[in-house]
């Protein structure tokens, strides 16, 4: 058996899941990853790429699905340009988080290593996390952070001495509202652990299940209660969130250009390319590159993506994906996610009515 010590010495590895089908954030995800969907302009899945690479974690594989391998491949290329080193790794279905560690064994090999979910967010990242994995005597180490809907996730049960009892997956009647963060620190028996298990009612491999296998013979897990925001960006609300608490982090800083009648308040970035013009933009927000805000208000907690056009229109509180047009509408648009591509305008035929061409699961509300 592979001693902790040699394990600790090790050069480690990073995994991260961008498999599954993204149904809770249709019908964006019915043409895109939910994994590059992005929070304050950078997609979700950067931010976990940085975060691996920031605690000195190099080689990393990222699980894809048929469905979106191809796309998150031509976004994220071989790694370099984010100081790392890229290995993809297909999963024929999406049958659960054991059954993706499984599908990296010959990737990871005897190596101990980081397990990210791919739409997480970390507001310390996991620089410390893996240095206290690395100092401690343990097989495995969980994030663990108190939720107010701990039915929603997997949830740990810790003894008075703070070591791990139980992990039970979305359980019905919680027994406690500490909730499993979607990054894990693992050496080689996960392997084991996940072979060992039986699927859920699921039809799924569940991680927890395969961490509790840990647990009851007898190897070492060493929970870690997580301090600052976590946010699981699984559904559009989440990404909502997320993207606030992401630009509550900014500090102002334009390198586009904006004329005199138009006013930036507060934590704005604006882009390189980007044209302000007789407009008021009140951070936080973000303006991409070459987005033009023409006779417009972009209010608090906004994100524009690159080469986005917002005209005669007033929006807040909401994220639109690049090469999007909304103009001429009446009325604030808040609260919302608008895709890729997306053109909203104001016509002017008669007789007057509604026109929508909208995908599968799509929600439009009109006051």
């Amino acid at each position: 058996m592979q001693s902790n010590r040699a394990r600790r010495e090790m050069k480690m590895k990073g995994l991260i899941l961008s498999g599954g089908k993204g149904t809770r954030m249709r019908p964006l995800t019915h043409t895109s990853a939910k994994q590059l969907i992005p929070v304050a302009n950078k997609p979700v899945l950067v931010y976990g790429i940085e975060a691996i690479v920031a605690a000195g974690i190099e080689d990393i594989a990222i699980i894809v699905s048929p469905e979106t391998g191809g796309e998150i491949r031509q976004a994220i290329g071989d790694g370099s340009r984010y100081g790392a080193s890229v290995t993809y790794v297909p999963q024929d279905e999406p049958r659960g988080l054991a059954h993706a560690v499984l599908t990296a064994e010959p990737f990871i090999g005897d190596s101990p290593f980081v397990m990210y979910l791919g739409d997480n967010l970390l507001q310390h990242g996991i620089t410390p996390l893996v240095d206290e994995y690395r100092s401690t005597d343990c097989n495995s180490e969980i994030l663990l952070t108190r939720v107010a809907n701990p039915s929603q996730f997997g949830v740990a049960e810790l003894a008075e001495d703070g070591t791990v009892v139980r992990l039970t997956e979305k359980p019905a009647e919680p027994k406690s509202d500490l909730a499993l963060v979607g990054v894990y620190m693992f050496d080689r028996n996960i392997f084991d652990a996940a072979r060992a298990i039986q699927p859920s009612k699921r039809n799924e491999l569940e991680i927890t299940d395969a961490i509790q296998w840990l647990v009851d013979h007898g190897f070492k897990v060493h929970p870690h209660i997580v301090k600052g925001w976590w946010k699981d960006t699984g559904k559009i609300e989440d990404m909502l969130e997320a993207n606030r608490t992401v630009l509550d982090t900014f500090e102002r800083e334009v390198r586009g250009t904006t004329d005199d009648a138009s006013r930036i308040e507060g934590k704005v970035v604006i882009e390189e390319g980007a044209e302000i013009t007789d407009s008021v933009v009140r951070g936080p927000a973000i303006i991409g590159c070459n987005a033009r805000i023409t006779h417009a208000y972009v209010g608090p907690y906004t994100s524009i993506g690159n080469r986005c056009v917002v005209e005669h229109c007033e929006i807040e509180n909401s994220i639109v994906l690049e090469n999007s047009t909304i103009a001429h509408v009446q009325g604030r648009i808040e609260a919302s996610l608008i895709g890729k591509n997306v053109k909203i305008a104001r016509t002017h035929r008669k007789p007057a009515a509604y026109r929508f061409i909208l995908g599968d699961n799509s929600e439009v509300g009109i006051t």
